[in-house]
């Protein structure tokens, strides 16, 4: 799909991307883009496309490119990321007492407001400006309304984006051994992921029913994450630092390696399933440069 050299221009440079990225937009993104837009077309211009992969794989870059490949075409489309709609770090606090105090960090199903996911998705196929849920994740805390960014809706493809957009639930037997060392010594009856995994069977599964499509950025294992997520971080705090803010809340290497144990059993079980049944895969390697191409 065609795009603008002025908008590449300035993505490359916002993103701070080498000019190769350039290839990758026309041999991989713009395929993709072109499989989404014939799904829009073809459901009478609205789609719903999950966008999902382990921390750090490139999703929102992905999602950025995506998003102006067919903004170009004449398919207006609005970005949604999972991360968005966590609960307020009050919400968070409650649910730890409640529940499970690993419940506090934000990241697992259970961590979400998935009823206001919902209503997003929903509202983005009226006519009207909308405001898009905000997450500061230095803040922790979801940003005021006044701060959401505005939308022009209606959007002919939403795009939803997330470490665990699409997962499904798993089974008791796959529930019951620990997959770390977070798992063993904090979670070690299980309760914790007990949660996770109903909250994966009831909210999210309707959240993810709304998906028309969906895309998985394959990584060659969840051993990769810890690099990839730590290479976020510290892009997080040359931008912090650049413009003269407090980066003490960015994590260090050991601050990753506990927050990715959160992650761990799912992103491990969506490497396992999901790619025999997302309609889109690329997968990467170790470097997230893409390997194979299946579905566009």
């Amino acid at each position: 799909m065609p795009v603008s050299t002025a908008w590449i221009d300035a993505f490359l440079s916002r993103e701070r991307l080498p000019s190769q990225f350039r290839t990758l937009i026309a041999e991989v993104h713009a395929p993709i883009a072109a499989r989404v837009a014939t799904e829009a077309r073809r459901r009478g211009g609205h789609l719903v496309a999950g966008l999902s992969g382990a921390q750090g794989s490139g999703k929102s870059t992905l999602a950025a490119v995506l998003k102006g490949l067919l903004d170009s075409g004449g398919l207006p489309t609005a970005v949604l990321s999972i991360d968005d709609l966590y609960l307020t770090h009050a919400e968070r606090l409650r649910l730890g007492e409640r529940v499970h105090p690993l419940l506090r960090t934000r990241g697992v199903p259970g961590t979400h407001d998935v009823a206001l996911g919902l209503a997003t998705l929903e509202r983005l196929r009226s006519v009207g400006p909308l405001a898009l849920p905000r997450f500061d994740k230095l803040l922790d805390d979801r940003l005021p309304r006044a701060q959401w960014p505005m939308f022009d809706a209606p959007a002919s493809v939403v795009i939803l984006e997330g470490w665990c957009v699409g997962a499904l639930p798993q089974s008791d037997a796959e529930l019951s051994a620990p997959v770390n060392a977070l798992e063993r010594t904090e979670d070690p009856r299980g309760e914790w992921r007990g949660y996770v995994n109903e909250a994966l069977r009831g909210a999210y599964h309707e959240l993810f029913g709304r998906l028309d499509v969906l895309l998985l950025l394959e990584a060659p294992s969840f051993d990769v994450v810890h690099g990839w997520r730590l290479e976020q971080e510290h892009k997080l705090r040359e931008r912090v630092t650049a413009a003269g803010g407090d980066a003490s809340r960015v994590m260090d290497a050991a601050g990753v390696v506990r927050f990715i144990s959160h992650y761990e059993r799912i992103t491990r079980h969506i490497l396992r399933e999901m790619p025999g049944r997302a309609d889109i895969v690329l997968e990467l390697d170790a470097h997230r440069a893409p390997l194979r191409l299946r579905g566009a």
